[in-house]
């Protein structure tokens, strides 16, 4: 605001409900997450900073009715990802990374771990068409916006790629692992039960928060 009078707002577009069924999470949860996010906005005064999701665009219907809706009006059909996975060498990193995130976070799979991946590939195809899909829908939603993205995008995409924190890798973002705090101040982020191993588990308002590393440790 002070470079450029109009200023700048930044819209935080939650895709929780978007993908909830395909990688396990349920829609409470996702409503929860949302809404506490919404009260850190409005706690700490962000004028500059709103929210925007599947409820602003079909309303109080269930969340399902929702996705199925979101399927029906935007998403792209899964013949022709199939064909550009097999074609496309970006898409098919995008659906290799997509499989590994979905086998390592998948914690309740009884099966083989041949069954689970050949499952998480499956459902792969179904976050890349979800994904096609919310973002045709925030296109036609906010035109004029700079659309930003916390994973890693292609020169030329519809969206920039910002890595928010230190991580291993770009894939892996704050939604997909958790923050360790190192003595020094440096803020990383890895996977679960790496960051429980390296420190001590931080909590703010009775929540966990981020993980604080031993000085040994580190």
């Amino acid at each position: 605001e002070r470079v450029h009078p109009p200023g700048v707002r930044v819209l935080v577009c939650s895709d929780g409900h978007v993908f909830a069924d395909l990688i396990g999470v349920t829609d409470e949860d996702v409503d929860a997450y949302v809404d506490a996010l919404r009260g850190m906005i409005r706690a700490e005064g962000l004028s500059r900073i709103g929210t925007f999701d599947l409820r602003d665009v079909f309303g109080d219907l269930s969340s399902s009715r929702k996705r199925e809706l979101l399927d029906e009006g935007f998403a792209p059909a899964m013949e022709q990802l199939r064909a550009e996975v097999r074609s496309d060498e970006h898409t098919l990193a995008l659906y290799r990374g997509i499989t590994r995130f979905l086998v390592e976070d998948t914690v309740s799979f009884t099966g083989t771990r041949s069954a689970l991946q050949k499952q998480c590939r499956e459902r792969a195809y179904g976050v890349i068409q979800r994904s096609r899909a919310w973002g045709n829908l925030v296109a036609r939603e906010h035109p004029q916006a700079l659309r930003l993205s916390i994973h890693p995008q292609p020169r030329g995409a519809t969206k920039f790629g910002i890595r928010l924190l230190d991580a291993p890798d770009t894939w892996t973002t704050p939604w997909h692992s958790v923050v360790l705090r190192h003595p020094d101040g440096r803020v990383e982020l890895m996977p679960h039960h790496q960051a429980r191993a390296r420190g001590e588990l931080v909590e703010v308002d009775g929540c966990p928060d981020h993980y604080r590393a031993d000085p040994l440790a580190s």
